[in-house]
């Protein structure tokens, strides 16, 4: 039996077994945690685990070629199947002083290679971006001895608001982690204001690849009652290896916004809230970039929560006035948006707006979610329309540590890209 089988199999037989004898499944996972938490005069370390396997599927009609310019629909790449296996293990020490260090490494297993994962030279199949490798993912040590204040140095995790902007790309297999120094400051005398600023020196990115970059950053997140939040953000990349130029950018914004999982938003009764964001931003030009522009980002959302039911409209717009003249957000986990197929992961020329309907059911004491999304795409005007995508998803929790997930994404083409389907299925089991 090929390896990578007998993975999966191992998996599927350990999620039917904490499925099917869910006290027998306590009582091992109560030794598990005993056997990975320590103590030292009271304070709590522990020895992290994260295991993730993942199989997917890329099939993709013909795709533009930008070498090709007489012809952009020139390539019928091969259909992508990868069966992946990461793990990421880490040791947290005890709190000494108000000290504490965290050392973690991150390794990804290809167990089938029919894929171009960026950095595998396999270019005639569709992209899976999830490249055979291994690294120091994070690396930091924090003091916790000034007051309200947190200073994190280090190789660590950077996630800001809905990770439009700085976030760890958490949905690869590698994730994104940055060098750099960040302190938070949680006021007491200010109800509910939290403020992060620090520097960002490199991004290890989630194809195992350094960037250097300069970069301050600020987010100050003000909780306004039980009615949301309001936050301002300010953040300047200065990217310093020349094949990365043209991704500075100096970026501004504001965001108001109180979207919570079904059933936690603000309250009309027992059984109705609301969900709302409205947010803004203006970006320009910037440190080593070579190409003057101004954008601008608008991101819109209202829905209802009934019963365990969320349903949301909503509206983002990136602007675009021609090549590395739009509005983007490199740092960002941009699966997250703008569809699961991964087509915009960069703003097109004439930049996009993406009008989208979002259904959410949570079943079974919130441990089953489905999610349904619709999406339309269009340029920035609306006069040119894109294409558009159904993307479906199915998480099933097993108390706290384990998890299986099915997802499945489609986009139809009309004038960008190119009709592509994308389906995955993953485990997880992280303490």
């Amino acid at each position: 039996m090929p390896k990578y089988r007998k993975i999966v199999l191992a998996t599927s037989l350990l999620s039917l077994a904490i499925a099917n004898h869910p006290a027998s499944a306590v009582g091992v996972t109560q030794s598990v945690e005993d056997a990975l938490n320590f103590y030292h005069y009271g304070n709590k370390g522990a020895v992290k685990i994260d295991l993730t396997y993942r199989y997917e599927n890329v099939n993709q009609d013909l795709v533009p070629d930008p070498l090709n310019i007489g012809h952009p629909l020139a390539k019928q790449p091969h259909t992508a199947n990868g069966n992946t296996l990461r793990l990421r293990a880490g040791l947290l020490s005890p709190v000494f002083f108000g000290f504490q260090g965290y050392a973690e490494y991150e390794g990804n297993l290809a167990m089938q290679e029919d894929f171009n994962s960026t950095r595998n030279d396999n270019k005639g199949f569709s992209t899976i971006a999830d490249p055979e490798k291994s690294e120091l993912n994070q690396l930091w040590i924090s003091y916790a001895g000034v007051p309200d204040t947190i200073i994190k140095g280090g190789r660590q995790r950077i996630k800001f608001d809905d990770d439009r902007f700085i976030g760890n790309v958490g949905w690869r297999q590698m994730e994104t982690t940055f060098d750099s120094v960040l302190v938070t400051h949680t006021s007491q005398q200010l109800f509910g204001l939290v403020i992060n600023a620090g520097y960002i020196g490199n991004v290890q990115t989630f194809t195992s690849t350094t960037e250097n970059i300069n970069a301050p950053i600020v987010n100050v997140n003000y909780k306004i009652g039980d009615y949301g939040n309001i936050i301002g953000y300010g953040y300047w990349l200065d990217y310093t290896e020349k094949e990365n130029y043209e991704k500075s950018s100096e970026t501004y914004g504001l965001r108001f916004t109180n979207y919570q999982k079904p059933g936690d938003s603000y309250k009309l009764s027992d059984n109705y809230g609301v969900v709302y964001t409205a947010e803004w931003a203006h970006q320009q030009d910037y440190g080593h970039g070579q190409t003057n522009y101004e954008a601008d980002r608008i991101n819109l959302m209202g829905g209802l929560t009934a019963y365990n039911i969320t349903l949301q409209g909503a509206m983002e717009q990136l602007d675009g006035s021609g090549i590395n003249k739009t509005f983007d957000t490199p740092l960002g986990t941009n699966h997250a948006f703008q569809g699961w197929a991964d087509l915009f992961l960069i703003t097109p020329k004439d930049g996009i707006r993406d009008v989208f309907g979002t259904a959410i059911v949570a079943l079974d004491r919130g441990n089953l979610i489905l999610t349904g999304v619709y999406h339309d795409f269009s340029d920035d005007t609306g006069g040119i329309h894109y294409g558009d995508e159904w993307d479906f998803q199915a998480t099933k929790k097993f108390g706290k540590h384990y998890s299986l997930l099915a997802k499945y994404a489609y986009y139809t083409a009309d004038k960008f890209n190119t009709d592509t389907q994308k389906i995955w299925l993953q485990g997880n089991i992280s303490f």
